[in-house]
């Protein structure tokens, strides 16, 4: 390790093993003296201090002059050999020497001493045929856990947060002395794989800190073509004996970290995640013939046993075939992240989910989504027919979508895939799989803390699942010819009616919402309650709450969410302030009835009192009520943005099939092309120089250090032709939607004032009976009230389950 102008070998193990949690606040590793816990050696070798400037000796003499100022930061000289490089069955494998400068506490090791680079040339359902190979393959270890972290252009915090909190938990699997799985060799039985999607796409400093773990090597050995075939994936297979922190510290072994066998696959084009899932699962998977298969994005957290945890759910029931945990949104230190209303608002959805609606859905054997942040598969489970058809054709079946070469339907599905896969699990021919929850294990990650970025995020999520669940549905015969039980295919059945309601409410949920607001307010227009001038009030603020919902619309169409943030902003607030109007007429309304009586009345206040106690009370049955306290109020007031603004942009925007990234077809020719001789060898230029090689490594840390900006290959003030055409597009229709909410708004205002009639009694007048609009709200409220208690009740089920088998 570099610390100031020398470098620091670490040798040895601690002597006592280490507890996380009493691990001590510490420097940046760039402040480290060489201090070592436990007496371990520290060996100190002086070196000289790299000069800044190659001609910074030279006499200040006139001829000098011409050639500029000396140039800053470090120079690199590396000297480069060509060698000659045997194809291993027709392609290119390279073992690299890490550079000696990395701080190894175990040596000797084939695996820890040398990074294999493999320039894969085949799609990755070729993989094996193709002759590729792992090197666990050549090891004949055994894998039981498959980690699968994928990431597409997250910075090094984020990427170092995930790769940290996965070490942590291979560490605590070596320290389960007394299993028969796990042990002191456990790592040995894990493997992460390390998917980044798009060598130009992918962060400059989480490659830095791949290269400090000395995972990664760029340089020559790297190629576009090898025997004029295009190199797909750029694959580093290497053994790691240490960490980074999401701080940038490192740990070694005297912190608990143990070896971790890591496989980088870096796609050469960006091709969307469900390709990256397809690397893990069709071209790596089969090599290692996993038991549980773990998926991770980059920026999610594992607690420290979560995956331990994970794994024990398919350990405990051989029927299980996917487990999810707890996805918990990222509150920062001491919380501060949930003074942000968005991140408190998204905080109290994730919690409420997990404590309702995922124990609920694990009680009947089906969740009707494992999210792709943080799940567990079963590898068997997952495996197609003899015919390919099966759960991960289906999964897959998005991928070969192009364009708009399907129809809107499939196109929209596929969006969501991690849906299409938990049903496809559940209703596979001849077997009877079931899905679990598993409460404990916590997956902590980032949720967008601003509104553009967080519509994008619901649009694609809220139609995937529209379609997927319509899909689930549409298909729930294969239920019935699946290998379950008769009681358990009645209680899918059951599970399957309680969705077809849901997603008949959430079909009319903009409706309904304007329905109680007008009602409400206008209902504080009865004499009864006193209030004087309400009516005029009242028609203004029901015409702000009928044009911002017009207004959506034209937003939704008009505009894309980056390109609004003003707009949508200024909604969102207006909105929230309407929201604190209308559950203040509700309190009103209430305490009205309340005194008014009757059989209706006592119906819509026993169903208020059932879904908003329930939340509290569940949450204090699993000892996590502090969401009710820091979120609740946030999400009530962002409530009616969920309603609206969210549905109505992804509606507005089912045409939009994009998943947010654009891939790549033309290829790249940055690295040069190999070309065999009559050997079957190729000649490759390699660093052999230990200066060289160690400059690499000296050039990562630099960039971690000193924050090296990075180059985007943009000139300052400049823009691109076609960044120049999507700044036009955007203003263009950033216009046209402003002439287009002008014209509506001002329609919408006459038809307001001249078609508003609605009867201030007739929901809460004293001496009025039944009417439709009080039948309709006793017939939502009830029904909500019912839904939330099948929550409840599914939700201490399952408590009651976990309490009795642990």
């Amino acid at each position: 390790m570099i610390v100031g102008n020398e470098s620091v070998h670490y040798t040895g193990y601690p002597d006592n093993p280490y507890d996380h949690a009493n691990e001590p606040n510490e420097k940046p590793y760039y402040y480290e003296r060489g201090y070592l816990p436990n007496g371990q050696t520290v060996l100190y070798d002086p070196e000289p201090e790299t000069p800044t400037s190659t001609v910074y000796s030279l006499p200040p003499d006139e001829k000098t002059r011409h050639f500029g100022p000396a140039p800053t930061g470090r120079i690199l000289r590396r000297h480069k050999t060509k060698r000659r490089v045997q194809l291993t069955n027709g392609n290119l494998v390279v073992d690299l020497d890490v550079p000696p400068k990395l701080v190894l506490p175990r040596r000797g090791e084939p695996e820890t001493m040398k990074t294999r680079y493999t320039a894969v040339t085949c799609d990755p359902d070729d993989f094996e045929k193709k002759g590729f190979f792992l090197r666990q393959n050549e090891s004949g270890r055994r894998t039981e856990l498959f980690i699968v972290i994928t990431m597409y252009n997250e910075d090094e915090v984020l990427f170092c947060r995930t790769m940290y909190g996965v070490m942590r938990n291979i560490s605590h699997l070596c320290t389960r002395k007394n299993s028969q799985t796990w042990g002191p060799s456990a790592w040995e039985k894990v493997v992460v794989c390390i998917v980044a999607d798009g060598r130009k796409k992918v962060h400059p400093r989480v490659l830095d800190c791949l290269t400090l773990l000395g995972v990664y090597q760029p340089g020559d050995h790297m190629k576009n073509k090898v025997n004029e075939k295009e190199v797909t994936a750029h694959l580093f297979e290497y053994t790691t004996s240490f960490a980074l922190d999401p701080n940038l510290h490192f740990k070694y072994p005297d912190k608990g970290i143990v070896p971790t066998q890591i496989i980088f696959c870096m796609k050469e084009k960006n091709q969307k995640k469900i390709n990256s899932h397809r690397w893990f699962f069709n071209a790596f998977a089969p090599m290692l013939q996993p038991n549980v298969c773990v998926l991770l994005d980059v920026g999610t957290r594992p607690s420290s046993n979560s995956i331990y945890r994970l794994w024990k759910a398919f350990d405990l029931n051989s029927n299980v075939a996917g487990a999810c945990g707890e996805i918990a949104t990222y509150k920062g230190k001491n919380w501060s992240l949930l003074l942000n209303p968005l991140v408190a608002a998204q905080n109290f959805e994730y919690k409420i989910s997990c404590i309702l609606d995922k124990p609920t859905e694990s009680m009947f054997g089906y969740i009707s989504v494992l999210p792709g942040a943080f799940s567990a598969y079963r590898y068997i489970a997952l495996q197609n027919d003899e015919f390919g058809i099966g759960p991960l054709a289906s999964y897959f079946k998005g991928e070969v979508l192009h364009g708009r070469d399907t129809d809107i339907f499939t196109s929209n599905m596929c969006k969501f895939p991690s849906r299409i896969l938990c049903f496809e699990l559940v209703a596979k021919a001849n077997s009877n799989w079931i899905l679990k929850y598993v409460k404990g294990a916590v997956g902590e990650t980032d949720v967008p803390d601003a509104i553009p970025e967080f519509i994008s995020q619901r649009r694609r999520w809220l139609n995937g699942s529209f379609f997927a669940a319509t899909y689930a549905i549409a298909h729930t015969g294969q239920i019935l010819r699946s290998g379950h039980s008769f009681s358990r295919k009645m209680v899918l059945m059951a599970e399957t009616v309680y969705n077809i309601i849901n997603l008949i409410f959430s079909w009319f949920s903009v409706g309904n919402f304007y329905l109680f607001f007008v009602v409400l307010t206008t209902s504080l227009e009865n004499a009864s309650f006193g209030v004087q001038g309400i009516k005029y009030f009242n028609t203004l603020v029901q015409y702000i709450m009928a044009s911002l919902i017009i207004a959506c619309f034209l937003f939704s169409m008009g505009n894309k969410p980056t390109a609004a943030k003003f707009k949508y902003k200024l909604t969102t607030i207006i909105l929230g302030i309407l929201m604190i109007y209308m559950i203040v007429a509700s309190i009103v309304c209430a305490v009205q009835a309340a005194r008014q009586g009757g059989a209706a009345n006592s119906v819509m206040l026993f169903s208020i009192a059932i879904t908003y106690g329930l939340y509290a009370l569940s949450s204090l049955l699993a000892f996590d009520p502090w969401h009710m306290l820091t979120s609740f109020v946030p999400y009530m007031l962002l409530s009616p943005m969920y309603i609206n603004v969210l549905n109505i942009y992804a509606f507005s925007n089912l045409d939009d099939i994009s998943w947010g990234t654009k891939q790549d077809s033309i290829p790249d020719s940055d690295l040069g092309a190999v070309v065999q001789d009559s050997h079957s060898q190729v000649d490759v230029e390699m660093l052999t120089e230990v200066a060289d090689v160690n400059s690499i490594y000296e050039e990562s840390l630099a960039n971690l250090r000193d924050r090296v900006p990075i180059d985007n290959g943009k000139s300052k003030g400049l823009l691109s032709v076609a960044e120049k055409e999507h700044v036009a597009k955007d203003y263009y229709a950033n216009v046209r939607t402003n002439v287009l909410l002008s014209w509506v708004l001002s329609n919408g205002l006459l038809l307001v004032v001249i078609l508003s009639n609605m009867k201030e009694t007739d929901a809460f007048g004293s001496n009025v009976g039944i009417t439709k609009v009080k039948a309709y709200m006793v017939f939502i409220l009830a029904f909500t009230a019912i839904t939330n208690s099948v929550r409840f009740a599914g939700s201490s089920l399952y408590l009651l389950a976990r309490l009795i088998t642990g």
